[in-house]
């Protein structure tokens, strides 16, 4: 597996990463055995970049991390969040980034990852009550204590991530970035590279819905929360199953899976850009990893332009995007 750095910083991870946050919730059910092989499994070809946060699960997906990766943390890039608070049943109590709660989850993480020092901390949405500035010096305090190596910003404004670069710097930036979501290409791609920061692309398979397994809301299982999200609902889903159509038809010309186009196209729009591809199954984990080692033509490139330029899928990212960005 190629390697590539994360921003100035130089905090080098494998080219394509590992989002785990399917392994525990969200996406329906999971085998954690399944789930733990599936990480191990990527340790092999070189998947050393793992994305976590505690509120997965919640509260679990970091536990099932740091037990299938015991007595290899060696071979491991460590990523987690903190900032989405949730109860222990699961809901949902806004978002935190006050110096205290920063502390807190920071030791908590640290103890169900079994680990004594996080590679990458990110704090995983702004906290609009707090000033960055307040968040960003507790979390730098975290690096001079040992206790996390980089931080890092999820789903932050262009002018958030500049006042948190310099109260310390911000290794990488994390935001959805795939062929149905490119807003990244307008603002926050030229803010992090102005910056020497990272990106990091999550969902680059645009929630699965690029692999093309699913062509009906009766494809995901009850409790997978795709079913209620606006870009898989009604007219918008029509909309877009005819973009990946598309998609597929680029795909079959190349003989590739679509899933993997999609990854190729991620990692084709710079060195300074990490796609974090999340599964479940071994099964997938082994066609996303072959989808890192596909290189696309400049005329293929321009070919996938123009079926998915940007704002070609329809609908919002999320039912409720008033949290996003700040």
């Amino acid at each position: 597996m190629e390697r590539r750095k994360l921003g100035g910083r130089g905090l080098a991870v494998s080219a394509e990463g590992l989002g785990c946050m399917g392994m525990s919730e969200f996406y329906g059910s999971a085998d954690e055995g399944e789930a733990k092989s599936v990480i191990q499994r990527a340790l092999n070809p070189g998947v050393d970049f793992l994305d976590t946060a505690d509120m997965y699960g919640p509260f679990t997906n970091e536990t099932l991390v740091g037990e299938a990766i015991a007595g290899r943390l060696e071979e491991v890039v460590l990523a987690t969040k903190f900032g989405n608070v949730r109860g222990p049943k699961g809901e949902r109590l806004g978002v935190r980034g006050d110096p205290e709660y920063v502390k807190s989850c920071c030791e908590a993480s640290l103890r169900r990852l079994g680990v004594e020092r996080i590679d990458l901390y990110y704090q995983h949405r702004v906290d609009p009550d707090v000033p960055i500035e307040e968040t960003v010096g507790a979390m730098a305090e975290l690096v001079t204590q040992g206790k996390v190596a980089h931080l890092g910003l999820s789903e932050a404004a262009p002018e958030t991530i500049r006042r948190a670069h310099a109260t310390h710097p911000i290794t990488a930036l994390q935001t959805e970035y795939s062929l149905w979501s490119r807003d990244p290409e307008d603002e926050i791609l030229p803010t992090v590279r102005d910056l020497g920061i990272g990106f990091v692309a999550y969902s680059p398979l645009g929630r699965g819905f690029l692999t093309g397994r699913f062509h009906s809301l009766d494809d995901f299982h009850e409790g997978d929360f795709r079913r209620h999200s606006p870009r898989f609902q009604g007219g918008n889903f029509e909309h877009n199953l005819e973009l990946l159509a598309r998609v597929e038809e680029i795909a079959a010309e190349k003989e590739v899976t679509p899933g993997q186009l999609a990854l190729a196209w991620v990692m084709a729009q710079g060195e300074d850009i990490v796609p974090i591809p999340g599964t479940k199954r071994l099964r997938y984990l082994e066609e996303n990893v072959a989808g890192a080692a596909i290189e696309l033509s400049e005329d293929e490139l321009r070919g996938i332009a123009e079926v998915a330029p940007r704002g070609a899928a329809a609908g919002d990212r999320y039912a409720d995007m008033s949290p996003i960005n700040r």
